[in-house]
């Protein structure tokens, strides 16, 4: 699990239950995406709530969950920046 911490202290990680965050503080959970099928069972990852891509078709849901991990990781964690922020 990765975890950023800005100057201004707050702590930025995709969500994980390896460690328990509450020991830093108040905790601040929002969604990152949804990973939904579609009426073919085909299933994707929107991570429109942080202002990504829809990733997909993927035919397991497995394949959907580890690409939108990837996704967060490179992409939103490194710029450590709010779910829903425009600031990125």
């Amino acid at each position: 699990m990765e975890l950023v911490i800005q100057p201004n202290g707050i702590l930025y990680c995709v969500y994980d239950e390896a460690i328990d965050l509450t020991a830093f503080g108040q905790l601040n959970v929002t969604r990152g995406s949804h990973v939904e099928p579609d009426g073919q069972g085909q299933w994707f990852a929107d991570l429109a709530p942080v202002a990504g891509p829809k990733l997909g078709p993927f035919a397991r849901r497995s394949e959907a969950l580890t690409a939108e991990r990837s996704w967060l990781e490179s992409q939103w964690l490194t710029g450590g920046r709010d779910c829903g922020s425009s600031s990125r």
